[in-house]
């Protein structure tokens, strides 16, 4: 109910965004995690060729991100959300009707693309849709998609008891249907021009060093998150000799996250400094790795041993609900309001990058670890990551080069709270 009661506290604008990415992490999630069995197993698709749909699909989203940052800077960001949205009912639709390799890899492109023009774009809305109220509306945002995150695959592994193409309709269908609903509900807002062209733009932002500094440090968050999709849900898998048991990673985390995100959101940024609070969310999520290491190798052993697991899954979860706000508010306030695209877009570029090459390392770790009898060595790797990422933001903020906290905004009066 708090969240609910949060949410209509902002304009309408805001809670369409907040839906809308509901939507798309369960339309995402109910079909991309099943793509390469879908390839593999049901059209034949030797390893190679799925690796390289699967990689045209990344990397169309990651390398294009500075696409879509500018694009909502100088055409606006509603109208880059609604072509996102649209291009992957489109990328979507074709993972349903098209078995061939050069429709498969339409659609990667597609999809790939469609991530590329409105993740940045909503963000950048979001930001200039909320406020003051940044951080409260990206705790909300956080709550939406992992709550989306879960009910994805959920719903994806139902539907596939009829085929993947109905999962693949299913979600071209919540796109189609998150589409029009952007279109009749999102406000145009006139786009200030930056006074420069793109190229120059690019310039701004990639010579902003504080900036690139920050993106290359957050290399831990996104190198971490992404274990909850590898390392956890394996590690839960081998403690307890079940494979249902990684779902309980995602429940664990979904539950945390709703009861406490806004609390913990809403009580930090009274204290502290938002760097300081992005540092110890850093570390936080590198410490939740070591109680898993400490049962890694073990074999299945039942729950008692799963506890360990679940309780870093559970800190990684606080860890990131104490960053991410802060982080997502940051990013727009190291330059001008009129390239808040495009610095979201770019920050996706440099930290995708760096994340890709962090979870190299923890997939050699991973393999070094279970040739070598060192089962313990992918968990401490990631630890490492997060407390060098932490390390490298506190030590940002000692030097000032970080953003300094917004002015408090005025408080909302009883009468304004009850018309909102």
């Amino acid at each position: 109910m708090r969240t609910w009661h949060e949410m209509r506290r902002f304009p309408l604008a805001v809670q369409l965004l907040l839906v809308n990415q509901l939507g798309v992490n369960v339309g995402f999630y109910l079909l991309i995690p099943y793509l390469a069995t879908h390839l593999g197993q049901n059209l034949g698709m030797s390893a190679a060729v799925v690796g390289v749909v699967l990689g045209v699909r990344n990397l169309s989203q990651q390398g294009l991100f500075i696409i879509g940052g500018s694009a909502a800077d100088r055409l606006g960001a509603r109208g880059v959300i609604i072509a996102g949205c649209a291009l992957r009912t489109v990328g979507f639709a074709l993972f349903a009707l098209g078995d061939g390799l050069p429709v498969l890899l339409a659609a990667s492109v597609l999809s790939g693309l469609a991530g590329a023009l409105f993740n940045p774009a909503v963000r950048a809305y979001l930001a200039q849709e909320a406020g003051e109220r940044k951080a409260e509306a990206f705790a909300l945002f956080n709550v939406f998609a992992t709550t989306g995150a879960l009910i994805g695959p959920l719903l994806g592994s139902a539907l596939l008891l009829v085929d993947f193409r109905t999962s693949a309709l299913t979600a071209a269908g919540i796109f189609a249907v998150l589409t029009i609903a952007q279109a009749l509900v999102l406000p145009a807002r006139e786009v200030e021009p930056s006074g420069s062209g793109v190229l120059g733009d690019w310039r701004e932002v990639l010579g902003n060093r504080a900036f690139l500094a920050f993106a290359l440090a957050m290399v831990g968050m996104f190198t971490l998150e992404n274990q909850l999709y590898l390392l956890l849900p394996d590690g839960a898998r081998q403690a307890t000799g079940w494979d249902g048991a990684a779902g309980i990673v995602f429940l664990v985390g979904t539950v945390a996250n709703l009861a406490l995100q806004l609390r913990i959101t809403r009580s930090l940024k009274s204290r502290g400094s938002r760097a300081g609070w992005t540092a110890v969310g850093l570390a936080v999520m590198g410490l939740a790795f070591l109680p898993p290491a400490l049962v890694a190798g073990t074999g299945p052993a039942g729950w008692l041993d799963a506890i360990p697991v679940l309780l870093g899954a559970l800190l990684l979860y606080l860890g990131v609900m104490v960053a991410s706000p802060f982080v997502m508010e940051l990013i727009p306030r190291f330059g001008r309001p009129e390239l808040t695209g495009t610095y979201f877009g770019i920050f996706y570029v440099v930290s995708g990058i760096a994340a890709a090459v962090g979870n190299a390392v923890v997939g050699w770790a991973m393999d070094a670890g279970e040739s070598g009898g060192r089962a313990w060595l992918p968990w401490v790797c990631c630890a490492l990551f997060g407390l060098a990422s932490a390390g490298g933001v506190a030590w940002l903020q000692r030097r000032g080069a970080l953003p300094a906290n917004p002015a408090a905004a005025a408080p909302v009066r009883d009468e304004e709270r009850s018309n909102a």
